[in-house]
């Protein structure tokens, strides 16, 4: 892992600061890469990603103590960067991501249909139930009518005939006339036909 860390320093004892340490500067630095490493790295991944201001209060509070015995004290100081250095690392949290996101579209798919299903089936149900109800219903009314019907037994007769002829138009069967000299209508049909042409000899 690789942090970086922007911080102040401001001094508070001159004749310290002059005088106690060679290079004050170095040795802040020093003190606070070190802070940073002891406090920060046997932090959770999570943690260190988020919570920023925590750990630079951290470091902070580690690295006041010793730099007031030279005269400084640090200031504000803020974890500006948290960032992977170790390539195997970065691929082993990218192919991490990316099952995980893999995980979550699956989830978020098969939710989607389990909801459909529930859709479906209900409405399946409903549409069955009313068609049970429907086909309950049906005889009663039809026996209804009928016995509306057939209270004038001319009206029966007519309607009768009227369904019995759409039912053979609509079959489309091929009808054969049979000759029957009872029958008028037959010998009038037979007698509408024309004339063949009689064969010379």
């Amino acid at each position: 892992m690789g942090i970086g860390i922007w911080y102040e320093m401001f001094i508070c004892d001159p004749v310290a600061y002059l005088f106690k340490n060679v290079s004050p500067r170095g040795s802040l630095a020093a003190n606070v890469s070190n802070s940073t490493v002891r406090c920060l790295s046997n932090l959770p991944l999570a943690k260190m990603l988020v919570d920023r201001h925590a750990m630079s209060r951290t470091v902070r509070e580690e690295v006041t103590p010793k730099s007031n015995e030279w005269g400084y004290q640090l200031g504000s100081i803020y974890i500006r960067k948290v960032h992977f250095r170790d390539p195997e690392m970065i691929r082993q949290i990218e192919s991490k991501v990316v099952n995980r996101l893999r995980q979550v579209t699956a989830a978020i798919k098969q939710d989607g249909v389990n909801q459909v299903s529930i859709i479906t089936s209900t409405a399946e149900r409903q549409a069955a139930v009313e068609f049970g109800k429907a086909a309950a219903v049906r005889p009663a009314i039809f026996g209804k009518t009928m016995a509306e019907i057939s209270r004038d037994a001319e009206v029966a007769e007519v309607m009768f005939e009227l369904l019995e002829t759409e039912r053979i138009v609509e079959g489309g069967a091929n009808l054969t006339l049979v000759r029957a000299p009872e029958h008028a209508l037959l010998a009038d049909l037979l007698a509408a036909e024309p004339a063949k042409p009689k064969k010379r000899i």
